[in-house]
């Protein structure tokens, strides 16, 4: 049976058009992107209603995440635009977010560094290994990405009135940051697992 063609904006390889609702979600995350920095930063980057937008936008943002995701695998809508675009698009939400966060003095450069420099890497490992397999993603790994969004949630959001909450913020970054540390290093040690076993079936089908 010949797959099917794809149209103008289809996918290669499943012919699946890339203009679906799943590619939609992750789109919209992109877009929402340069509004939640406008809010953080607006009225001088310590306004509590301003800072409370800003949060509603990051959290609608990540929300798409799981939506884009669920969607384009419940209803067979997986593309290689869909590939590329949501690790972007996830990446440009929590960069953007952590960067904005440190230019106005509430959280620490290293932190913000630290969890770049492990995503980033994570996102170039996940490229490297594509065309063996995916790497699954693990509990800690969704354990991390809901740790930092809830983290920089309070981060974003300011409540002038409870003393305890710029504490229970760090605190919760600060655990944030080391299961970002883990799960990458856990992350590094399946993608080469993968590229072994890989180079160990090429061996064994050319001999």
């Amino acid at each position: 049976m010949r797959p099917a063609k794809p149209d103008a904006a289809g996918d290669p390889v499943t012919g699946t058009s890339a203009a679906n609702i799943a590619n939609f979600f992750t789109v919209l995350r992109i877009a929402c992107v340069p509004l939640m920095v406008f809010l953080l930063f607006a009225r001088g980057g310590h306004d509590v209603e301003m800072r409370w937008w800003a949060a509603v936008v990051f959290v609608f943002a990540a929300l798409t995440d799981l939506l884009d995701g669920a969607i384009a695998r419940r209803k067979g809508l997986v593309t290689n635009f869909g590939k590329i675009a949501d690790p972007i698009a996830d990446k440009a939400l929590i960069g953007a977010a952590l960067i904005s966060l440190s230019i106005l003095g509430d959280l620490a450069w290293w932190v913000t560094i630290v969890i770049l420099v492990r995503e980033l890497g994570v996102t170039a490992l996940r490229f490297w290994v594509i065309e063996h397999g995916v790497i699954p993603v693990s509990r800690g790994g969704k354990a991390k990405t809901v740790a930092q969004g809830v983290a920089i949630t309070m981060y974003i959001t300011q409540f002038p009135d409870l003393l305890w909450w710029p504490t229970a913020s760090m605190l919760l970054m600060a655990f944030a940051v080391i299961l970002t540390l883990v799960t990458g290093v856990d992350y590094v040690v399946r993608a080469m697992r993968l590229r072994g076993a890989a180079k160990v079936q090429s061996i064994s089908e050319t001999t």
